[in-house]
């Protein structure tokens, strides 16, 4: 069985590279990454991972798997105009 929550937090992990993220993980249910870009209001998203491991926007893009987090946190980055550490 998946363990969601540990691959949120290595997602959380992956997105923190992206300097213009602000990021945190929160526990409720289900659990869920909040991101944002520090420097806009409106460039935000909730992730959250599937049964199956696959890392959703709140709108239902498919960002990737755990089977690549990093890509996974990259396409996130892109979508919010983020840059790499």
């Amino acid at each position: 069985m998946l363990d969601t929550m540990s691959c949120l937090e290595r997602f959380a992990s992956a997105t923190r590279l992206h300097i213009d993220l602000s990021v945190q993980v929160i526990g409720d249910t289900p659990p869920c990454v909040r991101v944002r870009n520090r420097f806009s209001d409106t460039l935000a998203e909730v992730v959250t991972c599937s049964p199956q491991g696959v890392f959703l926007t709140s709108w239902g893009y498919r960002l990737g798997t755990t089977d690549d987090i990093d890509g996974a946190a990259a396409r996130l980055a892109y979508l919010l105009a983020a840059l790499p550490a």
